[in-house]
Order: structure tokens, then sequence, then C-alpha cells
């Protein structure tokens, strides 16, 4: 991989990061499991999604980097007001990058996959269509 790959698809990680990372793509939850099944070997729309992919000091349940996409699961942890904020602010740094983020509650993925698929479908047909004009 050469240095611009790791400054453009990786956002500066670090070795670290791509640790914690290959450990929760071995790792993966139920709906991150149940997800992943759908969008690997580019299902959705021919575009390529990769599992718990590292953004600089992140990691990201899915990124697609063509479309400069980030696809969150979250679980209940998510519901507690210090996990809310600190979403917010990492969701904010990841933008900083010119990406953007949607998010699916465990529950959405595994009792209502279908329309997820869908509702992920119509942002990547919409991303596509905002990055051509950049």
């Amino acid at each position: 991989m050469s240095i611009s790959d790791q400054v453009t698809m990786f956002y500066n990680a670090k070795p670290h990061i791509f640790e914690k990372a290959k450990y929760l793509r071995e790792n993966m939850t139920l709906a991150e499991l149940k997800l992943w099944e759908l969008t690997k070997e580019k299902k959705i729309r021919g575009l390529r999604f990769r599992a718990q992919h590292p953004i600089d000091i992140f990691i990201a349940d899915f990124y697609c980097h063509s479309l400069k996409l980030v696809i969150e699961i979250d679980g209940g942890i998510h519901q507690s007001s210090e996990q809310k904020e600190y979403d917010i602010g990492r969701e904010a740094e990841i933008n900083h990058w010119g990406i953007k983020v949607i998010r699916f509650t465990n529950d959405e993925i595994l009792k209502e996959i279908d329309k997820v698929i869908d509702i992920i479908n119509k942002i990547c047909i919409q991303r596509k269509l905002d990055l051509e004009k950049i």
C-alpha cells in the first residue's frame, strides 16, 4: 500500500487502529454480520464496502471509499447520553474528511433489513450525484 493510499483511504490511521479493526472484523456483532452479508462483494449498486475500516483514529463499521460513505450500526450503548455526545463529536471529525455518516440501530438491521437496504441504495444514488457536483 502506498503512502497516498494510507492518507486517502485510511486518513492517516495508525497501526494500532488497524489491529483493533482486524479484531473487530473477526468479532462482528450479529447485526454487523447480517449487513456485511448484504454489502460485501459489491452487492449494493456494485459498490465496494469495507467492514471495520480505519479512518484516522476511528473505525467505521462499514465504509465505501468511492462514495466517502460510512454506515454505522448502533447497539444499545449508543442510547446513553455520554455515548450520544461521543458519537456526535466522532461524526463531526469524520465529516471533516468529507465523509458522510449514516446510522442504523441493531434492531433496524435485524428486523427491517429490506427497508435498511432500500435506504442505503437511495443514499448511495444521492451521494454519487452529490460528489459529481464537486
